[in-house]
């Protein structure tokens, strides 16, 4: 199940999410994100954003159009949902992290339950990936003695411990105090330089230009303008400005 153009590995195409109580939080949406790319979402709370990532594996049933991910037709019976999410890690705002095991053990948990690896490689599999987020000293600790940034970087090595093709990003860093922020963005970096696909819903002005490749904005269910970092944040488009007026 290979997609026809094997240099997009997310296409979404006139996507509409209508909840059941009439919501209309998507209209219309059509990105298509390359291998290697990190395309960065922002827009005012509300605007869709976090719905429209939460359809890129399925967590939000779409109402009309089409999503292909990683040569996965979603709107397909024929999918299996749990194969897409094998490719697609997602980090949530909140860390969800099991806490009566240790960031060891909760970066282990997939790749033993899921993959079906065995113990020791899942156990030096995840050591790496810890050390990668720049935890090796903290291995053995549990959630309650980690502090939140330390938390969402285990929740980062956790998704990152199932191999995925595509990292999700639904505003990792909201949750945090600001002199947390920085060590989980630092981690994200290091992903998009190391050719990670990425989406990222972020408030983060800062990531945007230094980190996308591309950078999207929405409002009110609709994707209003997308640009590379130089050319969107010195865009006239009149909505853009007025957001990016109320945020910079």
């Amino acid at each position: 199940m290979t997609n026809a153009d094997n240099k997009s590995i997310i296409v979404a195409i006139d996507v509409d999410k209508i909840y059941p109580n009439g919501c209309h939080a998507l209209k219309k949406v059509s990105l298509t994100v390359e291998k290697g790319e990190v395309v960065v979402i922002i827009g005012p709370s509300g605007s869709g954003k976090s719905t429209f990532l939460r359809t890129l594996n399925q967590l939000e049933t779409i109402s009309s159009g089409s999503i292909v991910v990683d040569g996965f037709d979603l709107n397909s019976k024929h999918t299996n949902i749990n194969r897409v999410r094998e490719k697609v890690g997602m980090v949530f705002q909140s860390f969800n992290l099991f806490p009566h095991k240790t960031a060891l053990g909760n970066v282990m948990l997939s790749p033993r339950k899921v993959l079906k690896k065995p113990e020791q490689q899942a156990e030096e599999e995840g050591r790496e990936l810890l050390y990668k987020v720049g935890l090796a000293d903290r291995m053995d600790n549990f959630p309650s003695h980690l502090s939140g940034g330390q938390q969402q970087r285990v929740a980062i090595a956790r998704a990152l411990a199932m191999m995925p093709d595509i990292m999700l990003f639904d505003e990792p860093t909201s949750a945090l105090d600001p002199e947390m922020v920085g060590e989980v963005l630092d981690v994200m970096k290091t992903l998009a330089a190391d050719g990670m696909t990425m989406v990222v819903v972020t408030h983060e002005m800062g990531f945007a230009r230094e980190v996308a490749d591309r950078v999207v904005f929405m409002e009110e269910g609709e994707l209003v303008f997308e640009e590379q970092p130089d050319r969107f944040f010195s865009s006239s488009n009149s909505r853009l400005q007025r957001f990016l007026g109320q945020v910079l």
